[in-house]
């Protein structure tokens, strides 16, 4: 199935309870629950995730794996490659047979066991937040920051491009690397993958990044 209109809302997506209840110790997860309605972000808070995110960009590529909390309490594994900018792709371990992929303009949703597609454009979705070659937190894009001793959390959206969808992106305060992200859709529903094992660097197949198109159009 093709469809570049709508967007994914159940792509990245975290039941909240059994999210908080997996996540690692230390993480400060809890502490993000009310940060989606915050108000918009002060001088100073964006300054700092602007510090944040200019490093973060700063990473061109990297590979690892991840785990995934969907919303209805289901939890993945696999491994994630990440190229900027735009480009990502999910291999999901089995029994999943879901792959994504993102080329840098769309964002392709696969069963490979079932032989269908869906194609999202990327520029309507939260993660082209996460995958932009520079991450400029400018225009009120900043919903909130938050600093504490062992995670800084920043709350990404656009309302003019994404409604009411938010990325939230996890940091190490003292090293800046991204932990995880937390997607929430428009129903106010929630994705997070925590990432992990994560390598910087790497040079990648240009094929890790192509989406199928010719078999999409097929079905």
């Amino acid at each position: 199935m093709y469809n570049n209109k709508a967007t994914p809302a159940g792509f990245l997506t975290i039941n909240r309870r059994r999210f908080l209840a997996h996540s690692l110790a230390g993480l400060g997860v809890a502490a993000t629950a009310g940060l989606i309605m915050g108000e918009p972000a002060r001088a100073e808070e964006s300054s700092t995730a602007q510090r944040i995110a200019d490093h973060f960009a700063s990473v061109k590529t990297m590979m690892g794996e991840f785990v995934q909390f969907g919303p209805r309490g289901d939890q993945t594994a696999g491994k994630f490659y990440i190229e900027r900018p735009g480009k990502l792709r999910f291999n999901y371990e089995q029994p999943s047979p879901l792959r994504v992929i993102s080329d840098g303009n769309n964002i392709a949703i696969g069963n490979v066991k079932l032989g269908t597609w869906q194609v999202y454009p990327l520029s309507k979705t939260p993660l082209s937040l996460l995958l932009a070659d520079k991450i400029d937190l400018s225009h009120q894009m900043v919903k909130q920051v938050k600093e504490e001793q062992d995670l800084t959390t920043i709350v990404l959206g656009d309302d003019s491009i994404f409604g009411n969808q938010t990325i939230t992106l996890m940091f190490d305060p003292k090293t800046f690397e991204l932990r995880q992200w937390t997607v929430t859709d428009a129903q106010g529903k929630d994705t997070s993958v925590m990432i992990f094992n994560v390598q910087q660097g790497v040079n990648f197949d240009p094929r890790v990044f192509q989406v199928p198109y010719d078999e999409i159009h097929k079905n």
